[in-house]
This record gives structure tokens, sequence and C-alpha cells, in this order.
């Protein structure tokens, strides 16, 4: 029997792209979102309208999920975020508990009611931080903070659930070309300039992250939990030479 996979914010840039390639690995695919129209033309087995931002909707999403697959996800990644670009005096108090809501509460309810559906691996989960949380980046404080915290749920709980088989391990991406991120790069200047902060060059696509998420949840990465990847073209360790 093909492993199920369970994809939150599957509507988004990588969460589409991830739908796409785990189903053509053979995966069956439960795309959630809560927008079920925005999950139409998503890659899946099952579609699943749930906001996964309350332990109720993380709830309803592996319900709906085993229901319609007849078993629990085995593997878990979790797409779900948002981003907030402002310094922290001009920061309001709804955007921070906004920003803390859909980027670690949802990672923290999510895995919770994972592991809660698993039990007991094999099993593996992945999740989606940012290189603000692993390198200070101006006017990012309030995201920074929330992704952080994701990082620091996916070691610990990598520490609690080895010994049952399951495996945990996250992505920090660098600005990777995405709905969200469409309107920071809708002018060429603003893409040529984003571009030439990265070691490598350009500004990523949805699909690598993608293929680093895969890769995370796959045989390949048997080894590997509590980490953090960061996709980013070099941005978070290295400096180009300069010419």
């Amino acid at each position: 029997m093909n492993a199920i996979a369970l994809i939150t914010g599957a509507s988004g840039g990588i969460g589409r792209a991830l739908a796409r390639q785990l189903h053509a690995q053979g995966c069956r695919v439960a795309a959630v979102g809560r927008d079920a129209g925005r999950l139409a033309d998503v890659e899946a087995a099952v579609r699943i309208a749930a906001d996964t931002t309350t332990p109720e909707g993380a709830a309803l999403a592996i319900t709906a999920c085993t229901d319609a697959l007849g078993a629990s996800p085995t593997l878990l990644a979790h797409c779900v975020g948002s981003t907030l670009i402002a310094p922290l005096h001009r920061t309001r108090l709804d955007a921070y508990r906004d920003v803390m809501r859909v980027n670690l509460d949802s990672a923290v309810f999510m895995l919770q009611a994972w592991i809660a559906a698993l039990q007991r691996g094999p099993g593996a989960a992945v999740f989606a931080s940012s290189v603000v949380a692993r390198i200070g980046v101006a006017n990012h404080e309030a995201i920074a903070a929330a992704k952080g915290g994701v990082e620091a749920l996916v070691r610990s709980a990598a520490a609690t659930y080895a010994a049952q088989g399951l495996r945990v391990n996250a992505v920090a991406p660098g600005l990777t070309d995405t709905p969200m991120t469409a309107g920071m790069m809708k002018l060429p200047a603003m893409r040529e300039g984003a571009a030439r902060q990265y070691p490598l060059g350009g500004v990523q696509t949805a699909e690598q992250v993608a293929d680093v998420m895969a890769w995370l949840l796959g045989d390949g990465a048997a080894r590997l939990t509590g980490q953090v990847i960061a996709v980013d073209g070099g941005f978070t360790t290295v400096r180009p030479l300069v010419k």
C-alpha cells in the first residue's frame, strides 16, 4: 500500500508543488487548506477543508484523511504560513497574534494531532521555517519569533518521539517565488535586487523547496531527525565573492 501523505497549506506555492511531487512518487496525498475552492486543482487523492490553526481543525484534517483513505497519514508536511514585514515598534498586537497563530500555533496543533493518530512509526514530518529564524533580517521580528518557535518545536519533538520511529525535520527557505511573495517582486528591479542577496544568485522556485521537503519525508533521509535544512542559495551561511 502506498504511503499516505497529509499536506497542510496545500493550496500555497510550496504545498502545491510538494503535492505534485509526492503524487508522482505514488503517495496517496491528502491536501488540506482553509478554502476548498483553492484546493480543487491540487494533485491529491482527497482534498480537505480545515483550519489547522486550531486544535479542532488539526484534528479534523487527520480524521478526514483517515476516513477517506483508510489509515492515518505516515507522512506529514506542514506548509501553512504567512509573513509580516514590519519593525517591532510598528507591529500591531492583532498582527503579531495572527502571525503567531498561523505559523506557530498551527505547527504545534498539527504535530500534536498527527502524533496522537499515528502513535508509533515509522513516520516522518517536515515543517516550513524561514531564513529569518536563522539570521537577523531587519523588520522581521514577529515572523522570526514564530518561525524560531517552529524550529525549537521540531528539535524537541524529534528527541521525544525518536524512540517511536518518528522523524521530525524542517526546511528554512529563503525568498521563494510563490503567490505569497509576488508583491515583493512585482517589478523587475525588485526581483533583481532580491536575487543579488543570494550567493548562488536568483530567486528559488517552490519546486526547489519541495524537492528538499520530499527528500526529508523519504527513505533517503532515514537517518535525519531534528534537523533544519536551509534552502536559501547560501544566504545564511556564506557570503559571495565581491568582484
